[in-house]
């Protein structure tokens, strides 16, 4: 795993997203390292899921979310 990748800011918002799973942290970080989506995915739409991956599958789009304000509230409002 890349530095990126075990970032303490990443940790937490899948400690956050695994409780709302009711899924493991661990779990759910091997599932996404493996491409595997099916869990986190779960309760979005068609467009929604189709959306997210895109996303993913693009690391400048994926980078610019992961900077942008709303993801940066998402953050902290999950962290409590």
């Amino acid at each position: 795993m890349n530095q990126q990748n075990n970032s303490p800011q990443l940790q937490a918002l899948l400690q956050a997203v695994s409780g709302k799973l009711g899924v493991p942290a661990e779990t759910l970080q091997q599932e996404l390292q493996a491409g595997k989506f099916d869990k986190a995915l779960a309760g979005l739409k068609p467009q929604e899921k189709a959306a997210f991956q895109q996303v993913l599958a693009d690391p400048k789009k994926l980078d610019r979310m992961m900077n942008s304000r709303q993801a940066k509230a998402l953050y902290q409002k999950l962290k409590g």
